[in-house]
């Protein structure tokens, strides 16, 4: 058998696929969905997806192995990283409130190829999530009752010893799942409606763990006879602060809400400041309480919250905290499905998915055959698969997804407004310019006299000397001519990719130079200094150049700083994963990739149809300037 090798074609293709963005539409808020959500169901939404069960198990984990009583610290210095995160997701999800969160942020600025990647493991992020969330709450509910449903269902339907299995069939996680997908597909408004009741439990329940938690409170649990407030050094906080950096991951549910959302332009940025803010106490908070009732080397990791109150003899206590930590779940699970039908719904509208997920109920208005599908696989997954392994998928799928949706705001933020008019303008401007000429030519230079002729002309120069967005400022071309040449954006380009060569590499060397590569001192203090130099330089090439700017709707503040930052914490992270973690994660980027060619193996017709409705030229050679800039 004799494999082909790949044409021309095939390689212009691919090319073109690299770069081909996505046009936005001119009223952004036409949709088929129903705007029907507030600040404050979007603020909920958030919230249950945060404040889940890490705050009842991961608290504990961290105070006990990684930080002590320093988790104050650690929840602190996650929630300023996860702050830039979320302030990236803020701008796009107010500038693009279209359903898709990172999938479409990545779409209309970088290309429909990493916009596929991204949407793929989004995809793979909540199916596991979801199932993974589902079987902690079954295991919680069954521990209440003394594993009587574990021990049923052993001796009933059997074991299972097969790898990559679970040990049993969970039906109640199966069940619950499918439950919660029923919910979901009644419509935007229910889905909400069942959050808050859920969400007003937990939080009440957080508010009890609060003042009972300070009035049982012990500072001598802090003192040195303990081992300290910080028993594992400025590592352990720093250890500990890249775990607790996971139990934010949440936020994003609340830009996939946009086109659902009643004033996304408002409502997108404010619900996502209030939920993460709400988080972030909530952890720091409850941590300080819970290492101040009971000493952090007591704590049991596997339900730390309740375990304290047992220990101070308030066993009545414990049952609250375990009601609450089952509704904390069940927010989670809202999110989750909430979210995965609507990415799996902008994929299929864009034409990379099959197109029957795009279908919306017209009634419930929500992409019904895309809810109960993967509601169904969720919970085939829950039933049957050991989820403890592929677990850490959810931190790689997203890491990514957050350091694309970064590049993507800087991407967008310098790039040029491309629009008819604009064009047509240039065009009448260049054809009037020799019939301009002449006549000035023939005639003496005008003298304003006038006061008003004065000022038309020093407006007339204002107007000239603005700069369009990824333009040169011109401060700078004085210093830096010789990159005014280039088109506005390509420098811009160019630079981020610059950045996250640089990100990479240095985090890299900060994470195996001394363990695992064994590089000397003086060649680790080097690399560093290097890379560090390149980041640096790849930011300030970024600043000389000319921003967009919208006073319409919320807007990062600190770029291309603030998403830079974001940018390396986010890459240092996902290279902090285990390497098992890493060839996962490869694999199901092949699958997807060989899925997408399956596909979009379409007729040429259809092919330039599709190139038609993103406004693309494929001839073009910048293709990225087809973008219609929604910050105009």
């Amino acid at each position: 058998m004799v494999t082909r090798l790949p044409r021309s074609a095939d390689l212009a293709r691919f090319c073109q696929k690299l770069n081909r963005v996505k046009t936005l539409e001119d009223d952004m808020m036409e949709t088929s969905f129903n705007r029907c959500l507030t600040t404050v169901d979007l603020a909920l939404l958030g919230i249950g997806a945060m404040v889940g069960s890490g705050l009842y198990v991961l608290t504990g984990t961290v105070a006990k192995e990684t930080a002590g009583p320093a988790i104050v610290v650690s929840f602190i210095i996650a929630g300023i990283a996860s702050l830039l995160a979320a302030l990236c997701y803020a701008e796009f999800g107010a500038h693009v409130p279209k359903t898709g969160s990172a999938y479409m942020f990545t779409y209309v600025s970088v290309g429909e190829i990493w916009a596929f990647l991204i949407g793929w493991n989004v995809i793979l992020e909540y199916m596991i999530g979801g199932a993974a969330v589902a079987r902690a709450w079954s295991g919680y509910l069954d521990a209440i009752f003394d594993h009587r449903i574990k021990n049923f269902t052993e001796t009933h339907v059997g074991s299972w010893h097969i790898p990559f299995l679970a040990h049993y069939p969970d039906f109640l996680a199966f069940g619950i799942l499918l439950v919660a997908t029923a919910f979901i597909s009644f419509g935007a408004r229910v889905s909400s409606w069942l959050n808050h009741v859920f969400s007003a439990i937990s939080m009440g329940v957080i508010l009890f763990i609060l003042i009972m938690g300070f009035v049982l409170a012990r500072p001598q649990n802090w003192g040195a006879a303990e081992g300290g407030f910080a028993p594992y050094g400025v590592s352990g906080i720093m250890a500990g602060s890249a775990t607790c950096f996971y139990a934010f991951v949440g936020f994003d549910v609340i830009a996939t809400c946009s086109e659902e959302a009643r004033n996304p332009q408002r409502a997108i940025p404010r619900a996502i400041a209030i939920s993460l803010s709400l988080a972030t106490g909530a952890y720091i908070l409850v941590s300080m309480v819970l290492t101040l009732m009971v000493p952090w080397h007591s704590l049991n990791p596997d339900s730390a919250l309740a375990d304290a109150f047992y220990q101070r003899g308030y066993s009545w206590a414990g049952f609250i905290v375990a009601a609450g930590s089952i509704c904390a779940m069940n927010t989670v699970l809202l999110s989750n499905l909430f979210s995965l039908p609507r990415i799996v719904y902008a994929m299929a509208e864009d034409g990379l998915f099959f197109k029957v997920f795009s279908r919306v109920h017209p009634r419930t208005q929500v992409p019904v055959v895309a809810i109960v599908v993967f509601g169904v696989l969720m919970s085939l997954l829950a039933l049957s698969l050991d989820l403890e392994a592929l677990v850490q998928f959810l931190s790689i799928g997203t890491l990514l997804a957050y350091t694309f949706v970064a590049a993507s705001v800087i991407i967008l933020r310098f790039q040029r407004v491309k629009t008819e008019e604009a064009s047509n303008a240039s065009t009448r401007s260049e054809a009037s310019a020799p019939a301009s000429t002449e006549s000035i030519g023939a005639t003496e230079p005008k003298e304003y006299e006038s006061f008003s002729d004065k000022l038309h002309l020093v407006g007339k120069e204002k107007s000239k000397s603005r700069r369009e967005g990824g333009q040169m400022k011109a401060f700078f071309e004085p210093y830096l001519g010789f990159l005014a040449d280039f088109d506005p954006g390509e420098v811009v380009t160019v630079a981020v990719i610059i950045l996250m060569v640089s990100a990479i590499c240095l985090s890299s060397i900060l994470v195996f130079g001394q363990n695992q590569l064994h590089l000397p001192t003086w060649s680790f203090a080097l690399l560093v200094l290097l890379f560090s130099l390149a980041f640096v330089f790849s930011v300030v090439l970024i600043s000389v150049h000319q921003q967009q700017q919208s006073t319409q709707t919320f807007q990062l503040p600190l770029v291309p700083l603030t998403p830079a930052l974001s940018i390396f914490i986010n890459v240092y992270l996902m290279l902090k994963l285990n390497y098992m973690t890493w060839i996962r994660f490869s694999v199901w980027l092949l699958v997807g990739e060989f899925g997408d060619r399956v596909h979009t193996d379409t007729p040429k017709s259809e092919e330039k149809n599709r190139e038609k409705s993103y406004g693309l030229d494929c001839n073009s050679p910048h293709p990225q300037s087809a973008v219609v800039s929604c910050y105009s």
